[in-house]
């Protein structure tokens, strides 16, 4: 059993139809068919949505996304129609609030990796593959991989894994000439991506995006290249054989799967609040990783 430790009850706005709750955003349609996606300062770890959020993390989430999509927009479009708010929204989505093309949604995670570590990891230790693409021996938590890989997963519903899969079985589920756009698109944003964060001393070693389609042109949507979706390692302290630091919640992790929390993974229990330091450090992870990226600083 896992989701939500309490799932929170959807704002009425008036000219807006609540469509979803996920992990982290709140998803709408306004009166024109377009979506409106809020993102919330909600966030999960170990497939549950805890009940302590971490402050301005849904802002940050939406403004870094904002700075990826202008810096990738010469490879491919995205779904963002506007950031202003609708029409008697509340203050406090302001920041936070996407309104967005409603697309025909690919049901695929378009992962790209360029490092070892995660599931990919675990995958190699077993069978020295990932997604069933073939590795060399000797590599090691942490390690560049000889070339970036496009290792896609099943989209999973709040509570599930997502499934990694192979590339065939995405080509027999879209169709050839789809998957082949999708890992194309995929392989090319994530180089435009870790190139523009290494200029900045960080590591992308691998993300995740999401695809849908206007009509028949590709776009990318929901959130990018942000410290929910990948894994940014700071490239100064960058050592293979190990876990990472990272620009991520694993404060959040850590502390959980600590004695300190009182809560095992193990149990059917929700996790317990997280203390006001976890908290702190937490979004201060994420604020770094947006200051670094940015190279603006936080207002």
């Amino acid at each position: 059993m896992s989701g939500f430790v309490e799932k929170p009850e959807p704002l009425q706005v008036p000219g807006l139809v609540h469509l979803h709750t996920g992990k982290v955003r709140d998803l709408y349609q306004n009166e024109e068919g377009d979506l409106v996606m809020v993102a919330s300062d909600r966030i999960s770890a170990y497939d549950w949505v805890l009940p302590t959020e971490i402050p301005d993390k849904g802002r940050v989430l939406t403004q870094l996304s904002l700075w990826w999509f202008e810096r990738l927009e010469d490879l491919v479009p995205n779904h963002v129609i506007s950031t202003e708010l609708p029409a008697g929204a509340p203050e406090d989505w302001a920041g936070r609030t996407l309104v967005c093309k409603s697309l025909r949604m690919i049901p695929v995670e378009c992962v790209a990796r360029g490092y070892l570590t995660g599931s990919g990891l675990t995958e190699y230790d077993d069978s020295r593959t990932v997604c069933g693409l073939a590795l060399p021996e000797g590599l090691s938590d942490g390690s560049e991989l000889p070339a970036p890989i496009f290792t896609p997963a099943t989209k999973a519903a709040v509570g599930d894994h997502d499934e990694n899969v192979s590339y065939e079985v995405v080509a027999r589920q879209v169709g050839a000439d789809v998957a082949a756009q999708l890992r194309q698109t995929t392989l090319a944003v994530y180089g435009r991506a870790r190139d523009i964060a290494r200029e900045r001393g960080i590591i992308l070693a691998d993300t995740k995006f999401e695809f849908g389609f206007d009509g028949d042109r590709l776009i990318i949507a929901d959130e990018v290249l942000t410290p929910d979706s990948s894994r940014f390692w700071p490239a100064a302290t960058w050592e293979p054989g190990h876990a990472q630091p990272s620009y991520d919640k694993q404060y959040v992790r850590d502390w959980l799967t600590s004695p300190a929390s009182g809560w095992s993974r193990k149990s059917e229990q929700p996790p317990p609040a997280l203390p006001p330091e976890i908290v702190a450090a937490t979004r201060a992870k994420y604020l770094e990783a947006y200051e670094l990226l940015t190279r603006t600083t936080w207002q």
